[in-house]
């Protein structure tokens, strides 16, 4: 297929690129916006490449933020302060297979070769309308075939990542990885315990919100050994076939996916280096995900709420993605069960009894410990039965003890 005549390049890139071209520097769009593009899908911005080095960029422009200008990346900000990020000319010269250090000053077929795959390796001239594809990215697409540019093996190796990102990429479009991509990327996958945890978070964490079937993700990342070094608690599971297969109609949050997943939820959040809310989030569900409550017995109903608190969301947002077959009861109803509880506003912890500390100490209770082992023992009432939460209900159960 043909590219189009020209595409649609919002007005404040434009912009950029002409103030780059008028002083004398070659200027491209490059990257995803340019490949979802083609391929007719949303994106967010057009990234530029330019012959321009970074401190020459933020001499052009007023406003402009090194965001990683050690690799040539500048952010320029429009008049509405939006960001847009122009990237000098690369070429790789040294790499670790975490970092590279990069020289500017190339062309743009320098940087074209440097970049991972053929279909993030197509650019276009906003202003000329003119298109450079050296390694055939439009023909990829058109297959649904996602290539490493040149030796997969130097793709991989220059930067381990870029099997996560291969993964990521084939899930998401649904595109098949070309068989010497695979092969490369399944014998390179030991050089992914040499990233940091953050990276590879990060593109699992993209992974699950772009896919189009988790399912498909995960299967790539064990097909390759990724899931082997950086996700055990999933590939050692053992219940592939009970739980993975409802994982697809979870909602996209890859604390939540991540945790039906893993047999050990917050241990794998640990190692990833998640925040301390999400792995508490974990935590919860590895606790909870085997104690749900019968829909049909409202006091369990609300003590549960009182003892998951704000941990119940998530506990019900899992749901639709865990084997509900094995409760004796029928789960599924309980977001419904759940939802007219909190419409009626039943008291489900002890800030909504109507007695409080001072309250029990007016009727005699001592001070310490036993102020809240009462007020325990009220809530339990109150939860058995939510028309007992009155002020003289409750100081009359003080009174009697029960």
């Amino acid at each position: 297929m043909t590219f189009p005549a020209k595409i649609a390049v919002p007005d404040n890139v434009l912009r950029i690129a002409q103030k780059l071209e008028d002083a004398g520097f070659e200027t491209w769009c490059v990257g995803g916006a340019v490949r979802d593009t083609l391929l007719g899908l949303p994106h967010h911005d057009f990234d530029l490449t330019t012959a321009a080095h970074p401190e020459k960029v933020r001499e052009l422009f007023r406003r402009t933020v090194p965001i990683g200008i050690e690799h040539g990346t500048v952010a320029v900000l429009d008049g509405k302060g939006q960001p847009h990020e122009v990237t000098t000319f690369r070429k790789d010269i040294k790499t670790d297979g975490r970092h590279a250090v990069v020289e500017f000053g190339g062309s743009l077929m320098d940087d074209l070769a440097r970049r991972d795959f053929t279909i993030n390796a197509i650019a276009y001239h906003p202003l000329r309308h003119e298109w450079k594809d050296p390694f055939d990215g439009r023909a990829d697409l058109d297959a649904h075939v996602i290539r490493a540019v040149g030796d997969p093996n130097w793709r991989f190796q220059e930067d381990y990542l870029r099997i996560l990102r291969a993964l990521r990429f084939s899930a998401r479009f649904e595109f098949r990885i070309h068989s010497r991509t695979l092969e490369a990327a399944k014998a390179n996958a030991q050089g992914l315990a040499q990233l940091s945890a953050e990276r590879v978070r990060d593109e699992w964490w993209k992974g699950i919100a772009t896919a189009k079937r988790v399912t498909k993700l995960l299967a790539l990342w064990r097909d390759v050994g990724a899931a082997r070094i950086w996700l055990p608690e999933i590939q050692n599971t053992g219940n592939e076939k009970r739980e993975t297969g409802n994982v697809d109609k979870l909602p996209r949050d890859p604390v939540l996916v991540s945790s039906v997943l893993a047999s050990d939820p917050p241990s794998l959040l640990t190692r990833l280096k998640c925040s301390n809310r999400d792995i508490e989030r974990a935590r919860a569900i590895k606790t909870w995900r085997a104690e749900y409550p019968d829909p049909r017995h409202l006091p369990q109903v609300r003590r549960w709420l009182a003892k998951t608190g704000a941990y119940a969301n998530d506990l019900l947002a899992i749901l639709p993605g865990i084997n509900v077959s094995r409760f004796p009861f029928p789960v599924s109803r309980l977001p419904q069960v759940v939802e007219s509880v909190r419409a009626a506003q039943d008291p489900l912890s002890v800030s909504d009894l109507a007695v409080n500390g001072a309250d029990l100490l007016a009727a005699g209770v001592r001070p310490g410990p036993e102020i809240g082992e009462t007020l325990g023992r009220l809530l339990d009432a109150v939860l058995e039965d939510p028309a007992r939460n009155t002020r003289d209900e409750l100081l009359q159960r003080v009174g009697h003890r029960g």
